[in-house]
């Protein structure tokens, strides 16, 4: 039996962030009804306390080095603006997208933008706190693979 991880079967079934949102209202509103991530379950208990679970297709870890981060953020933005997290939703219609979530109280941190990697990205301060990137590939992923810089740690 290897002990190489890419052969043992996937352990987790679900990506689950949880934000904690001082106005609840506006960020459910923000991210349910503007950019459309619809609502699996919601539950309440006592002293008011509430949570909506919103499905967001499918979930990836992006893990990145600093140096990474500093080029994403000079890269998309033209300077250094990222917390440590940031969250990411990929879209049919980034320009589309971007206006909507503008129109409904995101602050546009910088507009969409083509990068390297051949995907348009525009990045938001949301509601709840949250700093975001609104991307949408241009190009198939078997045709960024053969850009420069693609490739997996496996390849290394």
């Amino acid at each position: 039996m290897t002990d190489d991880p890419a052969d043992r079967p996937p352990t987790v079934r679900q990506l689950r962030l949880v934000v904690e949102a001082d106005d609840y209202e506006a960020a459910v509103a923000f991210f349910r009804d503007a950019l459309g991530l619809p609502e699996q379950a919601a539950f309440s208990g006592g002293d008011g306390a509430r949570v909506v679970i919103l499905e967001a297709g499918r979930a990836t870890l992006e893990i990145a080095n600093p140096a990474q981060k500093r080029m994403i953020d000079e890269v998309e933005v033209g300077r250094q603006v990222a917390p440590r997290i940031r969250v990411a939703f990929e879209v049919d219609d980034g320009r589309a997208v971007t206006d909507r979530l503008v129109a409904a109280g995101a602050a546009e941190v910088a507009p969409p933008t083509v990068t390297p990697w051949q995907s348009l990205n525009a990045r938001l301060d949301a509601p709840a706190g949250l700093h975001i990137t609104v991307f949408q590939e241009l190009r198939p992923l078997d045709e960024r693979a053969t850009l420069q810089g693609f490739g997996t740690d496996r390849e290394a």
